[in-house]
């Protein structure tokens, strides 16, 4: 009995949803490579001015280091105060949107694309992703498609969430499982501030 196989010869993207037309995104595959991806290039300033050229909302106080990539910024909704750390990979085919205070370290993907194993032709597959605000996705970490990190809930570095993580508590592992609770110090000062005065 012969078990039914893949076939990518059928693979048709043709009717996926870019949200950009051509021209739009081969200007963004450039502008990405120069500015984004390029790791000569480590001016900041003019990372969100460039983003939101391109069609994304973007907040105030942002950070993008170097080496990073970005798929679609027409896609992208980013908050105050927001740091993207080096080469890290959002490749939001689908709508991710980073709330305030969120980090997302060095080396972490947001993968918001797969592929239907079950059928042949293995058609795109995409979700949205949101990671609310005072959330922080490690080092190395990986956010699969459709899967919300909540309020200040962290994905330690390494790890893998494929389910939305709940508020205020330390994920880790693969897939990520709940470890302890997320216990912020409000009596912290801040840098340059004595614990006297703050």
């Amino acid at each position: 009995m012969t078990r039914p196989t893949v076939d990518l010869s059928r693979f048709d993207n043709s009717d996926f949803p870019k949200g950009a037309g051509a021209i739009k995104r081969t200007l963004w595959y450039f502008t990405n490579a120069v500015f984004f991806l390029n790791p000569c290039f480590p001016f900041r300033s003019v990372k969100p001015a460039l983003l939101r050229l391109f069609g994304a909302q973007v907040g105030k106080g942002v950070v993008i280091h170097p080496g990073v990539n970005i798929k679609f910024p027409w896609k992208l909704t980013i908050g105050d105060h927001c740091w993207i750390g080096q080469r890290a990979w959002l490749d939001n085919i689908d709508q991710l949107t980073l709330q305030n205070h969120v980090v997302i370290s060095q080396g972490a993907m947001i993968v918001q694309g797969s592929h239907d194993y079950k059928k042949p032709h293995y058609p795109t597959l995409s979700g949205p992703v949101l990671l609310e605000s005072g959330s922080w996705v490690g080092a190395g970490a990986i956010v699969t498609l459709g899967v919300t990190l909540k309020s200040h809930s962290v994905l330690a570095a390494g790890s893998v969430a494929t389910k939305d993580l709940e508020p205020y508590m330390i994920y880790q592992g693969n897939p990520a499982q709940p470890v302890r609770e997320r216990v912020i110090d409000p009596g912290a000062p801040s840098p340059g501030v004595s614990a006297t005065e703050a």
